[in-house]
């Protein structure tokens, strides 16, 4: 059965939504804004980046570590987070995406070099590339995130189980 026209605008309207709450995690993250957390995401939303990190942790009580003293430092050391993409799936009130997420620092090591109408730099290095899901609800607010589970793509079997979700039915 096709979907009629309003329909087919709510998912229009719900897919750019989550966009925009997966896009708005980097400009937080290189800000270390404790407004976002609050803002974006549910308030018993875990945020898992593996053993390594301590495992999922609760955003309303954690803030996700991003304005703890460690992250703040990264910040002024020039952390960028860069993020693709994402692939998006809903089902009537809950969600998921599908991203990669890029870590870069400014390269302090490298030959500078210059680039016509664009400065001189040493350029950046990729600390770390991630796969992420992203789990999502339907709130009186609007769509929230709920979870979000993050694997470095290494060779590990958890950033390639992460993106075979893309594919799951």
């Amino acid at each position: 059965m096709a979907k009629s026209l309003e329909e087919r605008i709510r998912e229009i309207e719900d897919r750019l939504e989550i966009y925009n709450l997966i896009a708005s995690h980097p400009p937080s993250a290189d800000t270390g804004s404790r407004a976002h957390v609050a803002n974006a995401w549910t308030e018993d939303g875990t945020f898992d980046r593996g053993a390594e990190f301590g495992g999922p942790q609760r955003q309303s009580t954690s803030g996700g570590g991003i304005d703890n003293p460690e992250h703040m430092r990264a910040i002024g050391q020039g952390l960028a987070h860069f993020s693709g993409l994402p692939y998006v799936r809903i089902t009537g009130n809950t969600a998921f995406a599908i991203s990669y997420l890029q870590i870069l620092v400014p390269d302090r090591v490298g030959p500078e070099f210059e680039v016509p109408n664009h400065g001189k730099t040493r350029g950046f290095h990729v600390h770390r590339v991630s796969a992420n899901r992203w789990d999502f609800v339907r709130t009186e607010k609007g769509w929230k995130i709920s979870k979000r589970q993050l694997r470095a793509l290494d060779g590990n079997e958890g950033a390639r189980d992460i993106l075979l979700g893309t594919f799951a039915e």
